[in-house]
């Protein structure tokens, strides 16, 4: 059978801009380019506890069998939302498979017909998809810019129209630049525009705040967002998502949400483990040391006098910008035949002229590790 004529046509132009993206194989090398902030996903201490969560909760159950409407709500999922409505002071939570259906899960249909979205450029893909497949109007603003939100509320807020929702959208770590928008500003815009704060906490959970409850939380805003959405296949080092807001949000996502709705739900053992992951983090050791981490990277660049190419960031997310695709992945090669895993970004999943290498922050990256991985870059990008 002949491959689609227009699909071969979209593979080649990936080719020919040195874009077409494949499978990696085993990853090797020090790790700078996972997810894993903490090391939690390789931890045996969560590997144990959830075991024995698992054991307390009775029977043996290898799948859910069913969407959480039917088969699937087992009894772990309430003890689990409970856990974390109180973690993270919301009224309640409510856990989806993972970060993307809760976004796309969200965004789909809580927004309605006649409503106004208001995203940062550079949010999330799966909040984008999410907006696409709602009826709301949507419009971005420039990255982290307050002065561009403020007259795009002005804008849709013109004539006054108070049954028109605004939803404004952001990240509290970006996934691409590891920076942050002024949330306290932002939530200040929220209040005067009679807006729905929205942050996306992906990246900043597990990272931020005395116990690692969040950017949010570290600057006491809870009360004034809306809805956060909290991820656990970062630095909590497993898998799920979940969407922290008040009891109603919760009733009207289960009524309406099509990715929880109509899903197969998570096993029992992706529960337990987010419950142990979650025991880990009150006076972890393993943030600290990645704070360490971080500030000991930093002045490297400073040192080496790298800071003009990279964007600021107080994250673990580090991001280094190289113009051209063919060039990044160059760089990213040399760094992996030195030892070291760093993931070269290329066109289109960021903008063209915006490739960059993406340097993730470990609490277990040694002193020495970052030193080396530091004085290669320079070297490389002279």
């Amino acid at each position: 059978m002949e491959f689609p004529k227009k699909l071969a046509i979209k593979l080649q132009g990936r080719e020919e801009k040195n874009a077409l993206r494949k499978l990696p194989g085993p990853v090797g090398g020090v790790d700078f380019s996972s997810n894993d902030y903490l090391g939690l996903s390789v931890s045996e201490l969560v590997f144990r506890e959830a075991g024995s969560i698992l054991e307390r909760g009775g029977g043996i159950r290898n799948g859910a069998t069913g969407s959480r409407l039917l088969t699937g709500n087992h009894m772990l999922y309430p003890e689990t939302e409970e856990m974390l409505a109180h973690f993270h002071h919301s009224e309640a939570a409510l856990i989806f498979n993972s970060g993307y259906d809760a976004n796309a899960g969200f965004f789909s249909c809580v927004p309605q017909r006649g409503d106004v979205v208001l995203y940062d450029e550079w949010i999330h893909a799966s909040i984008r998809d999410g907006i696409q497949m709602g009826p709301a109007g949507a419009y971005k603003f420039r990255h982290n810019d307050m002065e561009d939100l403020e007259e795009k509320l002005l804008r849709v807020r013109g004539n006054d129209k108070r049954d028109v929702h605004i939803y404004i959208v952001t990240e509290s770590v970006f996934s691409m630049d590891g920076d942050s928008p002024d949330l306290p500003a932002m939530a200040g815009l929220a209040a005067r525009y009679a807006a729905y704060l929205v942050v996306d906490e992906a990246h900043a959970v597990g990272v931020f705040g005395v116990n690692g409850e969040g950017l949010v939380q570290e600057l006491g805003l809870e009360d004034r967002v809306f809805a956060r959405i909290v991820t656990f296949g970062k630095a909590m080092g497993c898998h799920g998502a979940a969407v922290l807001g008040p009891r109603r949000l919760k009733d009207y996502l289960v009524n309406f949400a099509r990715s929880l709705i109509y899903t197969t739900a998570l096993p029992a053992h992706s529960l337990a483990t987010i419950r142990a992951a979650y025991g880990m983090l009150s006076g972890s050791h393993a943030r600290k040391a990645l704070h360490r981490n971080i500030s000991v990277f930093k002045s490297g660049l400073h040192d080496l006098k790298l800071d003009t190419l990279f964007v600021p960031s107080d994250s673990a997310i580090h991001c280094c910008v190289i113009p051209g695709n063919e060039k990044v992945k160059k760089i990213a090669s040399h760094l992996a035949e030195e030892g070291f895993d760093v993931k070269a970004i290329l066109s289109p999943t960021v903008p063209a002229g915006q490739e960059r290498l993406r340097f993730c922050l470990h609490s277990y990256n040694t002193t020495e590790e970052i030193s080396e991985v530091l004085k290669l870059l320079a070297i490389f990008t002279e």
